[in-house]
């Protein structure tokens, strides 16, 4: 398969390419300033793997949750790709990204985490095929209390550290493990995606755009 794929929900900007068994990956940890660098660096992991727009099989995004700001610049770019080449889009929730590569490899409840900040975290808690904890906007203690009669548990994501100090504070009887640096969840996307493929997953419409968990501050300021 001929991909391109994109994570752009946090600071950090990921971009893979791949031809077939050939691959580049690349990541910016630039904060806001992901329009500077996103066109140029599609073009370098493509080029790099002697790809052009024409010739992708499919491309791929995090939808979120994640930055407001990020999610519509990713989208906006891959489906210009869509309009132009009739390429499909495929849309892979970014907390499932980040827990994809581990989940069948620890026989683990996981959390899946971003930092939402105002004491909130986009998470999930699933344990093999079970939701503990569906996919929200979820305050800190009502995290803790979902994770209160485990007694072990991973949790995953560029946030992971400062959720797992939290829940220690509050119960230190958990034996927790998380990722002690910020991943490059973007290659899962591959994976995930060719598994809607087979499963003749619908790719994004032309309407569909980011999951948002939470109202913009400007939507929060305009409904007040």
């Amino acid at each position: 398969m001929k991909a391109l794929v994109i994570d752009c929900a946090i600071s950090k900007l990921s971009i893979a390419a791949k031809n077939e068994d050939k691959v580049c990956v690349t990541s910016y940890d630039i904060g806001m300033k992901q329009s500077e660098i996103l066109v140029s660096a599609i073009d370098y992991v493509l080029k790099t793997v002697d790809l052009t727009t024409d010739q992708l099989n499919y491309t791929a995004i995090t939808i979120g949750p994640g930055s407001f700001t990020g999610l519509r610049l990713g989208i906006s770019a891959l489906k210009a790709i869509q309009l132009a080449y009739n390429v499909p889009v495929y849309g892979i929730s970014t907390l499932e990204s980040y827990r994809y590569s581990l989940e069948n490899v620890f026989d683990l409840p996981i959390i899946s985490a971003i930092d939402a900040h105002k004491d909130c975290f986009y998470a999930t808690i699933t344990n093999n095929n079970e939701v503990l904890l569906e996919e929200g906007d979820h305050p800190v203690e009502k995290i803790i209390q979902s994770v209160s009669s485990l007694d072990k548990l991973l949790i995953v994501g560029p946030d992971s550290k400062k959720l797992k100090d939290i829940i220690t504070k509050e119960n230190n009887k958990i034996k927790i493990f998380c990722q002690n640096y910020q991943p490059i969840s973007v290659e899962s996307l591959f994976y995930i995606s060719e598994e809607k493929i087979k499963k003749n997953d619908p790719p994004m419409k032309d309407y569909d755009g980011p999951v948002y968990l939470r109202a913009s501050e400007a939507e929060i300021k305009l409904n007040n």
